[in-house]
């Protein structure tokens, strides 16, 4: 057999969703043969094949608000599943806070995976090097859109060598009666085209909000990850593509 992992994604903390290290899912040969045949793919169309084959989880983090609460190491996160775990995902890019695990702010990151199953723990933690390595953690958030769940991980606990039990990670459970169940997000191919007109484009934050025929709608979503992608899109006589999960 031969199999195809296309990327197409950045993998750099200030591009994209900050993440420096991606997991690949296999796509039928078609979405990647460049031939006659074939020229109708899109690269949206692709991500959408991959979108469906994998799980996104927004991750909020919270650093309690105490006295060197927060810390200046490298935090990573493990998602175990009921049927596999995620592996090592390094937190580098908060897409709130410049400065990330600051005292009493909550960082929000976005880790995609291959299908792991039920969420049933999770394991975060630090490498202990910089000037300010302690870290006083309050609790974690992980929603899954596509699985229509949102977890909460309480903890309220130091990882910091001096301070508690000395250990710099640790293994946290969901709790229960915070779990919040919701209908299933659905990726969705978008196609946006910009008008060959002058001052067609625009550099503004662009949502959308789909209907359905019963009269429900989704939530807002905007098509652009950041104000890089906003400067780069919905430029004059241009055609974008996006996925989007709403």
């Amino acid at each position: 057999f031969r199999y195809y992992f296309p990327c197409q994604r950045w993998l750099a903390v200030e591009e994209d969703d900050g993440q420096i290290a991606r997991e690949l899912v296999p796509v039928d040969e078609a979405f990647v043969k460049k031939d006659s045949e074939n020229e109708g793919q899109s690269p949206a169309t692709l991500g959408l094949e991959q979108k469906a084959k994998s799980t996104t989880y927004t991750v909020k983090v919270k650093t309690g608000d105490k006295k060197n609460a927060g810390t200046d190491a490298n935090v990573f996160i493990i998602l175990y599943g009921s049927k596999d775990d995620t592996g090592i995902v390094s937190l580098k890019a908060s897409k709130i806070n410049k400065n990330k695990f600051e005292r009493g702010k909550v960082d929000e990151f976005t880790v995609e995976s291959v299908d792991i199953g039920d969420l049933k723990k999770i394991k975060i933690g630090h490498d202990n090097k910089g000037n300010s390595t302690g870290w006083f953690l309050e609790w974690v958030e992980i929603d899954a859109p596509s699985l229509g769940q949102c977890l909460k991980f309480p903890c309220g606990r130091w990882l910091d060598r001096s301070e508690d039990d000395g250990a710099v990670e640790r293994i946290i459970f969901p709790a229960e009666l915070q779990t919040v169940e919701y209908t299933p997000f659905v990726p969705y191919e978008i196609t946006v085209y910009t008008s060959d007109i002058f001052g067609a484009g625009t550099d503004a934050d662009v949502f959308i909000v789909l209907y359905g025929s019963d009269g429900g709608c989704t939530q807002q979503k905007s098509l652009c990850l950041n104000k890089r992608e906003q400067r780069m899109y919905f430029e004059r006589n241009s055609v974008n593509q996006f996925i989007v999960e709403v």
